[in-house]
């Protein structure tokens, strides 16, 4: 039998869904799994894009243009004017997921063995992306005692090196929920334009942020050709199955060079275009209230693991993620186990062990990634069974969790 590539030896298992098989085999036991590993929100998604799938009269579903069709970049144009950012339909191409606009950035910017920094714990997918790719990610190490925070600059400069060729930054942040101030942000600015590197800015989660003021990386001056944003419409819509995102950038030589990869996987979605700028026409309403339900659910979901012993969950300013530490020997071992040898009141939880969120070895053990992208109702449900969970756990960490023993009856608003 012929080996596999060594490609493909690298290639990490997601630790978003890496947990499935251990889930399936819970529901078969009658056992309902709250997941709050991934972020596939319960909310419907927005009536636009649904009304302009269901009135798809095309006769054939067909192939469009490689960068995507243009009445979706010129309204992704009128979209981007609401931030002040300004750009035209010949600064981005349409891909199939704000992740195939990281992979096509990377292969079209950096060559096999060039270094990219993010600082992690980071998107899981970037560490594949970057692996098909035959980057190597660079990390720098944020800390959940000081917020996940951006390291400081002086951090970035040790990092790096001649083989360094870009820094992403996700704003608002996934896994943390951080979001880059624009002072940070400008700091970045100045590594980038004094190392002439690039700049992924993925603002996929503009739309959800909760406390402080989003700073497009695009208001960044004298870094024009540097800067890459990486968009999508799964989440700001409750769309995720659209597979719709977008690659902007004022650099003609990458549009052009990226346009070329999008040439070899032919088109983005045709379906996915279609509902997606229907989607842009979304009403205020309705993205109001979903930004005040995943408020609401950030408040309870954060305010419930604060006041469990030995629990530090960080208020994450954006995004729909928040991180939390544990007090048990293990993460990965406890979401094996809350699945496999527990259930409370017939439930379990299923969470995303958090050293899959980082590439520095032994880093986030004990932490763990929680999508609050389920209704409050069942984030009461999902909070108590962990509660329980983790006083029943064999690895937990009788130290920190021996009040929670003894204070296993407090209300934490459930």
């Amino acid at each position: 039998m012929p080996k596999l590539s060594e490609r493909s030896a690298r290639m990490p298992e997601s630790p978003i869904r890496k947990l499935v098989p251990l889930a399936e085999q819970a529901v078969k036991k009658g056992i309902k799994v709250h997941r709050l590993n991934i972020g596939q929100p319960d909310i419907h998604t927005s009536p636009e894009a649904m009304q302009a799938i269901r009135n798809i009269k095309a006769p054939v579903i067909e192939y469009t243009h490689s960068a995507g069709l243009e009445s979706l970049r010129k309204k992704l144009v009128e979209y981007y004017k609401r931030f002040d950012i300004d750009v035209t339909p010949d600064d981005m191409i349409i891909t199939t997921g704000g992740s195939e606009a990281i992979s096509i950035t990377l292969l079209a910017c950096l060559n096999p063995g060039d270094e990219i920094i993010v600082p992690e714990p980071f998107y899981a997918n970037y560490f594949s992306f970057a692996t098909t790719s035959d980057v190597n990610v660079t990390p720098i190490t944020s800390v959940i005692d000081n917020n996940y925070a951006l390291p400081s600059i002086e951090a970035f400069e040790s990092k790096i090196t001649n083989r360094t060729k870009a820094i992403i930054i996700c704003n608002p942040n996934n896994p943390t929920g951080y979001l880059y101030s624009r002072e940070e942000l400008e700091q970045i600015r100045h590594l980038v334009k004094k190392h002439d590197l690039y700049l992924l800015a993925d603002e996929v989660y503009r739309e959800l942020v909760f406390d402080g003021e989003y700073f497009p990386a695009m208001h960044l001056k004298g870094i024009e050709d540097n800067l890459i944003l990486i968009d999508s419409m799964s989440k700001r819509y409750s769309a995720t199955g659209l597979r719709t995102g977008a690659l902007v950038t004022k650099n003609k030589d990458l549009i052009n060079t990226a346009l070329k990869f999008g040439q070899a996987r032919l088109a983005p979605p045709y379906v996915g275009q279609i509902a997606g700028e229907a989607a842009i026409d979304t009403s205020t309403q309705y993205l109001n209230e979903v930004h005040a339900e995943y408020k609401k659910r950030r408040d309870f979901i954060v305010d419930a693991l604060n006041k469990m012993e030995g629990v530090v969950c960080p208020m994450p300013k954006g995004a729909f993620y928040c991180m939390a530490k544990l007090p048990v020997d293990d993460a990965e071992k406890f979401c094996q186990w809350i699945l496999s040898d527990f259930s409370y009141n017939n439930q379990s939880v299923m969470l995303a062990p958090a050293s899959g969120f980082y590439s520095t070895k032994n880093s986030g053990k004990q932490e763990v990634r929680l999508a609050f992208v389920l209704n409050v109702d069942e984030l009461k449900e999902s909070m108590e069974c962990l509660k329980h969970a983790l006083l029943q756990y064999p690895g937990r960490d009788l130290e920190a969790t021996s009040s929670l023993i003894q204070k296993s009856s407090v209300n934490i608003g459930i």
